[in-house]
């Protein structure tokens, strides 16, 4: 009774993990693109697209996930080994690379290198989200804090405040859609209501990507790709105005409509990448070494011909295919998942009694 209790505990749900596999390849392409962006209309297009909902998926998959209640000790672990100690070693990484490649060897733990944020802003959220679900609107409260944060200045990307407060509505998103039994709701459809919702998703997406290629010019002038990120205060993107909240509420809103229409849009069933959906952390911690060179080599410097952006979009896809291959996460496990069990202590409690371990943590 007991394994049958387990294996029902850890079955996976096809949807989230198709979820999740698209949206870390959609920012993969989002992250390959970049270069082309400024010299490109339709690469443009194709980054605002992408970055209109993808970021906002990754992170409501990440809160619908989260626990609220109690931490455990298992909980309480893996906040360190499964973020905190991955992005310790992947900063040295990084701070090496850099050295390497000719620039000052400069160990700086509190400046989040590249992708890098995610991870620290992931810890802060799944510290704080059992204190914010205990008021009485957490997804209010979170969208406010998100809007308030922009009109600070001193608000930054020191430690990843900026994006952590920033995107911290997705993640209490995230959790909310789990209290809303979102998913048993979904599953239980018939098609022909399945295809209603679809219909409607596809033509929210059908009128973004219409609304970005008509609107480019425009979308450039009003630096709507900066407030995407939600890494910078509203004056420094140039809006000193009282209103400026207004525009990330619009954008906020905009990616709530979009990360539920993109996952209307999963397929429910078992697909040939539902399985790679389980590697994802692996993708976004070491796809950014294979694009570094792209990146920073000066390959994509320039204006390029038209088949460009389809072969960099189609070399991203390879690339997110790649990195969830189980030899890479065995090669790659003790960096991305570090067990550090040595690090832990054994004792329930100290010399005066103090409880510092529960009682379920795994010795």
């Amino acid at each position: 009774m007991t394994s049958l209790a387990a294996s029902k505990a850890k079955r996976r749900v096809p949807l989230w993990d198709n979820a999740r596999w698209i949206a870390i390849t959609l920012m993969v392409v989002g992250h390959g693109i970049l270069k082309l962006i400024s010299e490109s209309d339709a690469a443009y297009s194709t980054y605002l697209f992408i970055y209109a909902f993808h970021v906002g998926v990754f992170v409501t998959v990440s809160g619908y996930f989260a626990k609220s209640g109690t931490p455990n000790g298992r909980q309480m672990k893996r906040v360190v080994t499964d973020i905190l100690l991955p992005y310790l070693i992947f900063e040295t990484i990084w701070t090496v690379i850099r050295w390497v490649s000719g620039g000052e060897f400069w160990l700086d733990y509190s400046s989040a290198s590249w992708t890098l944020w995610f991870l620290l802003a992931l810890a802060a959220w799944r510290i704080v989200l059992p204190y914010l679900v205990l008021l009485r609107w957490p997804l209010l409260i979170a969208i406010a804090i998100s809007i308030g944060a922009g009109y600070f200045a001193n608000i930054d990307s020191l430690f990843a405040l900026s994006r952590t407060l920033g995107f911290l509505p997705f993640f209490v998103f995230g959790w909310s859609l789990r209290q809303w039994q979102v998913t048993g709701r979904w599953l239980s459809m018939g098609p022909a209501a399945i295809w209603r919702w679809r219909a409607a998703a596809i033509a929210l997406f059908a009128a973004l990507a219409v609304a970005v290629a008509l609107g480019i010019d425009t979308w450039r002038g009003i630096k709507i790709r900066r407030f995407l990120l939600y890494d910078e205060s509203y004056a420094s993107i140039g809006y000193s105005e009282w209103w400026a909240g207004g525009i990330r509420l619009a954008v906020m809103l905009l990616a709530f409509g979009l990360v539920l229409a993109f996952l209307m849009l999963m397929p429910r069933r078992t697909t040939w990448f539902t399985g790679l959906g389980a590697a994802t952390m692996y993708i976004y911690l070491l796809h950014t070494f294979l694009l570094y060179p792209i990146r920073e080599g000066g390959i994509l410097a320039g204006p390029q011909p038209w088949w460009v952006l389809p072969a960099v979009i189609a070399f991203c896809i390879a690339v997110s295919i790649v990195l969830s291959m189980p030899f890479i996460r065995k090669v790659f496990r003790p960096l991305v998942e570090p067990r550090a069990d040595w690090l832990f202590r054994r004792e329930d409690s100290t010399a005066t009694g103090t409880i510092v371990l529960p009682k379920d943590a795994p010795r």
